[in-house]
Protein backbone atom coordinates (compact mmCIF):
# COMPACT_ATOMS: atom_id res chain seq x y z
CA UNK A 1 0.00 0.00 0.00
CA UNK A 2 1.41 3.33 -1.09
CA UNK A 3 2.36 5.81 1.65
CA UNK A 4 0.49 9.26 1.81
CA UNK A 5 2.42 12.13 2.94
CA UNK A 6 -0.39 14.17 5.21
CA UNK A 7 1.09 17.61 4.73
CA UNK A 8 0.93 16.72 0.41
CA UNK A 9 -2.39 15.95 1.54
CA UNK A 10 -3.83 18.48 3.25
CA UNK A 11 -2.12 21.21 0.49
CA UNK A 12 -3.91 19.41 -1.89
CA UNK A 13 -6.97 19.67 -0.56
CA UNK A 14 -7.17 22.65 1.34
CA UNK A 15 -9.75 24.15 -1.08
CA UNK A 16 -12.06 21.16 0.20
CA UNK A 17 -11.15 21.98 3.78
CA UNK A 18 -12.04 25.64 3.60
CA UNK A 19 -15.25 24.78 1.37
CA UNK A 20 -16.45 22.29 4.21
CA UNK A 21 -15.90 24.86 7.10
CA UNK A 22 -17.33 27.57 5.27
CA UNK A 23 -20.59 25.71 3.79
CA UNK A 24 -21.33 24.22 7.15
CA UNK A 25 -20.49 27.00 9.09
CA UNK A 26 -18.63 25.01 11.51
CA UNK A 27 -14.43 25.39 13.07
CA UNK A 28 -13.77 21.82 12.21
CA UNK A 29 -10.17 22.86 12.81
CA UNK A 30 -11.21 23.25 16.65
CA UNK A 31 -11.70 19.52 17.04
CA UNK A 32 -9.58 17.92 18.93
CA UNK A 33 -10.43 14.20 18.79
CA UNK A 34 -12.29 14.13 22.00
CA UNK A 35 -15.09 11.51 21.22
CA UNK A 36 -17.60 12.81 22.34
CA UNK A 37 -19.89 13.09 19.82
CA UNK A 38 -19.14 9.16 18.46
CA UNK A 39 -20.02 8.24 22.23
CA UNK A 40 -23.11 9.98 22.04
CA UNK A 41 -24.01 8.97 18.45
CA UNK A 42 -27.21 6.64 18.04
CA UNK A 43 -26.52 5.59 14.82
CA UNK A 44 -22.25 5.10 15.24
CA UNK A 45 -22.72 1.38 15.38
CA UNK A 46 -23.83 1.49 11.30
CA UNK A 47 -21.44 4.15 10.37
CA UNK A 48 -18.45 3.49 7.69
CA UNK A 49 -16.74 5.98 9.77
CA UNK A 50 -17.80 7.74 13.02
CA UNK A 51 -18.59 11.27 13.27
CA UNK A 52 -15.14 12.22 15.41
CA UNK A 53 -13.52 10.87 12.56
CA UNK A 54 -15.26 12.53 10.01
CA UNK A 55 -13.96 15.43 10.96
CA UNK A 56 -10.92 14.21 11.29
CA UNK A 57 -11.09 13.05 7.92
CA UNK A 58 -12.17 16.52 6.76
CA UNK A 59 -9.37 18.21 8.96
CA UNK A 60 -6.86 16.43 6.15
CA UNK A 61 -8.70 16.91 3.33
CA UNK A 62 -9.96 13.45 2.63
CA UNK A 63 -12.66 14.46 0.44
CA UNK A 64 -12.71 11.89 -2.06
CA UNK A 65 -13.14 8.83 1.33
CA UNK A 66 -15.81 11.42 2.63
CA UNK A 67 -17.99 11.74 -0.58
CA UNK A 68 -18.24 8.12 -1.00
CA UNK A 69 -19.02 7.04 2.59
CA UNK A 70 -21.69 5.38 4.01
CA UNK A 71 -21.87 7.70 7.15
CA UNK A 72 -23.21 11.20 5.50
CA UNK A 73 -26.16 9.31 4.43
CA UNK A 74 -26.94 7.01 7.28
CA UNK A 75 -26.08 10.56 10.03
CA UNK A 76 -29.98 10.87 11.39
CA UNK A 77 -29.07 14.33 12.05
CA UNK A 78 -30.19 14.24 15.69
CA UNK A 79 -27.72 17.26 17.08
CA UNK A 80 -26.48 14.54 19.81
CA UNK A 81 -23.19 15.02 18.24
CA UNK A 82 -23.41 18.34 18.16
CA UNK A 83 -24.94 19.32 21.62
CA UNK A 84 -21.56 16.79 23.45
CA UNK A 85 -19.27 18.87 21.45
CA UNK A 86 -16.71 21.12 23.70
CA UNK A 87 -15.77 23.10 20.92
CA UNK A 88 -19.08 23.81 19.65
CA UNK A 89 -18.95 21.86 16.14
CA UNK A 90 -22.48 21.14 14.86
CA UNK A 91 -21.34 18.25 12.79
CA UNK A 92 -24.64 17.50 11.65
CA UNK A 93 -24.07 21.25 9.18
CA UNK A 94 -20.87 19.51 8.33
CA UNK A 95 -22.72 15.84 7.36
CA UNK A 96 -25.34 18.05 5.68
CA UNK A 97 -22.43 20.33 3.46
CA UNK A 98 -20.95 16.56 2.58
CA UNK A 99 -24.05 15.32 1.12
CA UNK A 100 -25.16 18.31 -0.85
CA UNK A 101 -21.27 18.38 -2.19
CA UNK A 102 -21.60 14.37 -2.68
CA UNK A 103 -24.81 15.15 -4.78
CA UNK A 104 -23.63 17.66 -7.08
CA UNK A 105 -20.23 16.24 -7.71
CA UNK A 106 -22.69 13.08 -8.96
CA UNK A 107 -21.37 11.00 -6.33
CA UNK A 108 -24.22 7.97 -5.66
CA UNK A 109 -23.98 6.51 -2.40
CA UNK A 110 -23.18 2.50 -2.10
CA UNK A 111 -24.71 0.05 -0.01
CA UNK A 112 -27.47 0.71 3.06
CA UNK A 113 -26.61 4.48 2.33
CA UNK A 114 -27.77 4.25 -1.37
CA UNK A 115 -31.58 3.50 0.15
CA UNK A 116 -31.12 6.40 2.59
CA UNK A 117 -30.55 8.77 -0.53
CA UNK A 118 -33.44 7.21 -2.49
CA UNK A 119 -35.83 7.76 1.13
CA UNK A 120 -34.41 11.19 1.83
CA UNK A 121 -34.89 12.44 -1.91
CA UNK A 122 -38.46 11.07 -2.22
CA UNK A 123 -39.23 12.68 1.30
CA UNK A 124 -38.00 16.15 0.11
CA UNK A 125 -39.78 15.75 -3.24
CA UNK A 126 -42.74 15.28 -1.98
CA UNK A 127 -42.83 18.53 0.19
CA UNK A 128 -41.84 20.72 -2.41
CA UNK A 129 -44.42 19.06 -4.70
CA UNK A 130 -47.29 19.09 -2.00
CA UNK A 131 -45.84 21.53 1.00
CA UNK A 132 -46.38 18.67 3.37
CA UNK A 133 -45.62 14.90 3.24
CA UNK A 134 -47.95 12.75 1.00
CA UNK A 135 -47.06 9.30 2.72
CA UNK A 136 -48.77 7.66 -0.48
CA UNK A 137 -46.47 8.91 -3.00
CA UNK A 138 -43.51 9.09 -0.63
CA UNK A 139 -43.59 5.46 -0.16
CA UNK A 140 -44.22 4.44 -3.91
CA UNK A 141 -41.75 6.53 -4.92
CA UNK A 142 -39.05 4.92 -2.66
CA UNK A 143 -40.27 1.37 -3.49
CA UNK A 144 -40.01 2.28 -6.99
CA UNK A 145 -36.39 3.48 -7.25
CA UNK A 146 -34.99 0.72 -4.59
CA UNK A 147 -36.87 -1.64 -6.57
CA UNK A 148 -38.63 -3.09 -3.26
CA UNK A 149 -42.17 -2.89 -4.66
CA UNK A 150 -44.07 -4.30 -2.50
CA UNK A 151 -41.76 -2.87 0.55
CA UNK A 152 -44.39 -1.86 3.24
CA UNK A 153 -47.80 -3.22 1.58
CA UNK A 154 -48.51 -4.54 4.58
CA UNK A 155 -48.70 -1.83 7.08
CA UNK A 156 -50.46 0.18 3.87
CA UNK A 157 -54.40 -0.78 3.56
CA UNK A 158 -54.85 -0.71 7.54
CA UNK A 159 -53.71 2.56 7.54
CA UNK A 160 -55.95 3.37 4.76
CA UNK A 161 -58.84 2.02 6.42
CA UNK A 162 -57.72 3.74 9.82
CA UNK A 163 -57.24 7.34 8.53
CA UNK A 164 -53.96 7.57 9.29
CA UNK A 165 -52.89 8.49 5.41
CA UNK A 166 -54.97 9.59 2.75
CA UNK A 167 -54.74 8.05 -0.90
CA UNK A 168 -54.60 11.63 -2.56
CA UNK A 169 -52.11 14.44 -1.57
CA UNK A 170 -53.58 17.59 0.12
CA UNK A 171 -51.79 20.81 -0.85
CA UNK A 172 -51.19 23.00 2.03
CA UNK A 173 -51.77 26.42 1.93
CA UNK A 174 -48.41 28.20 0.89
CA UNK A 175 -47.10 25.31 -1.25
CA UNK A 176 -46.09 27.57 -4.03
CA UNK A 177 -43.56 29.42 -1.21
CA UNK A 178 -42.52 25.98 -0.37
CA UNK A 179 -41.51 25.32 -3.42
CA UNK A 180 -39.97 28.85 -4.17
CA UNK A 181 -37.76 28.16 -0.97
CA UNK A 182 -36.60 24.77 -2.27
CA UNK A 183 -35.66 26.57 -5.67
CA UNK A 184 -33.74 29.32 -3.83
CA UNK A 185 -31.97 26.65 -2.14
CA UNK A 186 -30.73 24.85 -5.23
CA UNK A 187 -29.42 27.80 -7.29
CA UNK A 188 -27.78 28.49 -3.52
CA UNK A 189 -26.28 24.89 -3.61
CA UNK A 190 -24.86 25.48 -7.45
CA UNK A 191 -27.71 23.29 -8.48
CA UNK A 192 -30.13 23.81 -11.64
CA UNK A 193 -34.19 24.01 -11.30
Amino acid sequence: MESINLNQSIAKNADFIQHVGEESGQPVQKCYQCGKCTAGCPVAFAMDYTPNQVIRMVQLGMKDELLRSNTIWICASCSTCSTRCPCNVEITHVMETLRIMAGNSGTAPEGKAKYVEIMYNALLGTVERYGRTYEVGLVLQNNLKSKKLFNGADMGLPMLQRGKMKLMPTKVKGAAEVARIFSEVRKMEGGVK
